[in-house]
């Protein structure tokens, strides 16, 4: 998906959603009239986003799993993954090396799942990071209609100390350099 391609899904993708993404844009939301709550469904495969270097995805649902491995550039928005998130282990962050993610905690259980031997998390507390992590939930719902980004940005205030940045240790080596 090229710089300036935007495609939108109303419904479901199976496997390998977004290979390569090099640049557009990926949007995935359940078609109208569904009785399910998005944001406690799978609506998308496992090995989404694999080998992406650019772009965006906001996924209005929850992806399966090794959601981003190999993600090398590409911002996604998404409510929920299965095991290996960034990366082949059953953990989180297990490959990544560069980049940040938020998390959202809420049931404050993430730390037994994140590779600690590779990334550390914090709260997101920094100015930049608080509106980056705003902007992009606000754009999220904005591409998907979102219910759980809707009451998060109406509670934000609330929300914010449950969300956790997620960074390599060498990116922040490399950064502090």
């Amino acid at each position: 998906i090229p710089r300036g391609l935007t495609l939108e899904l109303a419904g479901d993708s199976n496997d390998y959603f977004g290979k390569g993404l090099s640049g557009g844009k990926l949007v995935v939301f359940p078609p109208k009239g569904v009785l399910f709550q998005a944001e406690e469904n799978i609506i998308i495969g496992n090995v989404a986003l694999y080998g992406a270097t650019s772009g965006k995805a906001f996924i209005n649902g929850i992806a399966g799993e090794r959601f981003c491995v190999r993600n090398s550039g590409a911002t996604a928005v998404v409510e929920g993954v299965g095991d290996h998130g960034c990366e082949y282990m059953k953990n989180f962050g297990a490959g990544m090396s560069g980049g940040i993610a938020y998390v959202l905690d809420e049931d404050r259980s993430f730390y037994k799942r994140l590779n600690k031997e590779l990334v550390s998390f914090e709260e997101v507390t920094g100015k930049y990071d608080v509106l980056e992590l705003k902007g992009l939930i606000e754009e999220h719902v904005a591409c998907t209609n979102s219910l759980k980004g809707r009451r998060i940005l109406e509670h934000f205030s609330e929300y914010l100390p449950m969300f956790k940045k997620v960074v390599p240790h060498d990116y922040r080596r490399m950064m502090n350099a």
